[in-house]
């Protein structure tokens, strides 16, 4: 698999899958957040001063497979743009006409910027004539969207087929994401601790049951604690709860015995009595939680007690926050547990935060450049790390 350093661009008119996925005011369409736009800009430079010409292509939102201009890469062009310092062209189509002419006419160093793929159902789909209509804008592909790499999707993997193994190469993000999850998982460093926040056990099956042949502590937070203590036969009161996985976590938490892993539980949670920020709030067992209440954070004691862990770890994978933290009431644990890890990572810790509402918390407490990496893509790190092969790095694979 080639990568950006293996590849002299100059001449070459490169088709590059991005990320750029980004939120939108729902009212002025404005960017809110550029960090995967940001995360594509060194793969771009890099074309663009070997002397190459670039297609970028990505998705945006979820469009009912036609257009729709709340969900149009245009509202991105001027942004990037400013971020290059140089005009980027805009195909209103990813394919057709036009966007063949505008990608026919391009010269060393310009950019053109397709409009949404996924205004066309070929692009979920995989289908290899859509494929086939993208690959004929270049004679170069690169990859670049891990955040997208785990679709089979006509953009992500079907359109290397019409690339050789010597015009196809992932990007520096690509790489870079590959590299940090692979020193996670294959490092021999200890104690190696995982934290799993989030809602639902069911998310996060395949991934715990794996890092427990990895991890001395493994870490649950969040919304899906409840499972495993309704497993236990605790009182959760209106807490969230799969109350058809209470057999499944009472098998992990067994798995875990069985393995010598210290499987973590907070006792604890900051339950309230409506899903509200000024909701009513009280600190109760989680075996204990009144009815009509739920817990929507971890204790401070909890807090207190996952952060010596994290503290005295060597490698940290965090993936899901620990409370309903955009709600600054509920926001102190996944805080606590933040901080933990860039404190751990300042004592030589290495750190990997896992994409979505983790890569959100980290930075919401402006604490991402006090971690090793964060990662862009949430979905895509939990499969690969779950051992699944992801089918937009083997499409580059492939001869």
């Amino acid at each position: 698999m080639l990568t950006l350093d293996q590849v002299d661009f100059a001449g070459k008119k490169v088709l590059m899958r991005v990320d750029f996925n980004v939120p939108l005011h729902k009212e002025t369409l404005e960017i809110t957040d550029d960090t995967r736009i940001t995360a594509a800009l060194p793969s771009i430079h890099k074309i663009l001063a070997d002397g190459g010409a670039l297609i970028l292509m990505s998705h945006l939102g979820r469009p009912k497979d036609q257009p729709e201009d709340k969900y149009s890469l245009r509202h991105i062009v001027q942004h990037l743009g400013d971020l290059l310092k140089k005009t980027v062209h805009f195909a209103p189509d990813c394919v057709g006409d036009e966007a063949q002419t505008l990608a026919k006419n391009l010269k060393p160093g310009d950019v053109l910027l397709l409009e949404n793929l996924r205004f066309h159902a070929q692009e979920t789909k995989g289908d290899l004539d859509f494929a086939k209509k993208l690959a004929d804008l270049a004679d170069f592909y690169v990859n670049d969207a891990f955040g997208a790499a785990h679709r089979a999707h006509a953009s992500t993997a079907t359109v290397a087929q019409f690339f050789g193994a010597e015009h196809k190469a992932m990007g520096y993000l690509m790489q870079a994401e590959l590299q940090n999850a692979d020193k996670v998982m294959q490092s021999f460093e200890r104690p190696f601790t995982a934290i799993m926040g989030g809602a639902k056990v069911s998310d996060k099956i395949l991934i715990i049951e794996n890092l427990l042949d990895k991890v001395d502590n493994l870490i649950v937070g969040g919304g899906m604690v409840y499972t495993f203590f309704a497993a236990m036969g605790g009182s959760i009161g209106n807490s969230l709860v799969e109350k058809d996985k209470t057999d499944l976590a009472l098998m992990l938490i067994q798995k875990a015995k069985d393995k010598g892993v210290n499987f973590v539980l907070p006792q604890k949670s900051v339950a309230a009595d409506a899903f509200s920020p000024d909701a009513n709030t009280q600190i109760c067992e989680n075996t204990q939680i009144p009815e009509g209440f739920m817990g929507l954070d971890i204790s401070p004691e909890d807090a207190d007690a996952l952060g010596e862990i994290i503290k005295n770890s060597k490698i940290i994978l965090w993936n899901g926050p620990m409370g309903v933290f955009e709600m600054p009431a509920f926001a102190q644990g996944t805080k606590k547990v933040a901080e933990a890890i860039a404190e751990a990572t300042t004592q030589g810790a290495f750190s990997l935060i896992g994409g979505g509402d983790s890569a959100a918390a980290i930075n919401q407490f402006g604490l991402g450049a006090r971690v090793s990496y964060v990662s862009t893509g949430g979905g895509a790190l939990l499969e690969y790390m779950e051992g699944k092969q992801l089918p937009g790095v083997e499409a580059l694979k492939n001869a």
